[in-house]
C-alpha cells in the first residue's frame, strides 16, 4: 500500500509539472504571437498592413491614384490629423504627406502608430520608405509636431485584377499608448522629443 501511494503521489506531481509547463508555454506563445503576427503582416501586406520598402521603384507610370489620409487616437490625449485630406500621385512616384499631432495632456506621452490601407488588396503595393509609425513617438505636454510619411504605390498595382480598377487608396493611422516604466517616464520628461523629419531634413517639401 505505501508503495502504491508513493507511485500515485509521483504521478500527481508529474501531471502537475506537465500542466504547469503547458500553461507557461501557452502564455509565452500568446505574448510572442502579437509581434510575430505584426511582422508577418508587414512583410506580406496581409490584413491591410502597409509594407516597408528599401528603395523607390525605377518605373513611374502615367496612371494616377488618389491617396486619402485618415488619423485616429486610442487612449492618448493627442490631437492627430493629416495636413492634407488627399493627394493625387502617379503610380511608382514617391509621395510625401504630413500629419500634425499635439499632446494636449499634462505629462509626456509615448505612443506608437498602427497603420493599414483600404482596400486590403492594395496593401502589398502601397509601401513606405519613411514613416513616424516605424518607431515610438514621445511628445512633451503641449508639444506639437509634424510627422512625415514617404510612400509610393508599386507599378504592379495596375496588373493585379484585384486592384487595377481601384481608383483610390485610404491610408489610416491610429496612435496607441506605449507602456513605459517610471524611469523611462522621468527620462522622457527631461529630454526633448525627437519627431521624425522628412527625407533630406527638409520640412514639408513639395511632392
Amino acid at each position: 500500500m505505501p508503495e502504491t501511494t508513493s507511485r500515485q503521489t509521483k504521478a500527481k506531481r508529474l501531471t502537475a509539472l506537465i500542466g504547469f509547463g503547458v500553461v507557461v508555454l501557452m502564455t509565452g506563445a500568446a505574448f510572442a504571437a502579437v509581434p510575430l503576427y505584426r511582422t508577418f503582416c508587414q512583410l506580406t501586406g496581409f490584413d491591410g498592413t502597409v509594407r516597408k520598402a528599401e528603395a523607390a521603384p525605377t518605373r513611374v507610370l502615367d496612371q494616377t491614384l488618389v491617396i486619402r489620409f485618415d488619423a485616429n487616437v486610442r487612449g492618448v490625449p493627442w490631437a492627430f490629423a493629416p495636413d492634407q485630406t488627399s493627394q493625387t500621385v502617379r503610380i511608382g512616384k514617391t509621395g510625401l504627406a504630413f500629419f500634425h499631432v499635439k499632446n494636449n495632456g499634462d505629462k509626456p506621452v509615448t505612443a506608437h502608430a498602427a497603420y493599414n490601407v483600404v482596400p486590403e488588396s492594395a496593401a502589398k503595393y502601397f509601401q513606405k520608405l519613411q514613416c513616424f509609425c516605424f518607431t515610438d513617438q514621445t511628445l512633451q505636454p503641449g508639444q506639437s509636431a509634424d510627422f512625415p510619411v514617404v510612400y509610393f504605390v508599386d507599378p504592379k498595382y495596375v496588373s493585379d485584377p484585384d486592384t487595377k480598377n481601384e481608383p483610390d487608396i485610404t491610408l489610416s493611422y491610429t496612435f496607441f499608448p506605449v507602456a513605459t516604466s517610471a524611469a523611462a517616464d522621468k527620462s522622457a520628461s527631461n529630454a526633448p522629443a525627437k519627431p521624425a523629419s522628412a527625407l533630406g531634413g527638409s520640412a514639408k517639401a513639395a511632392l
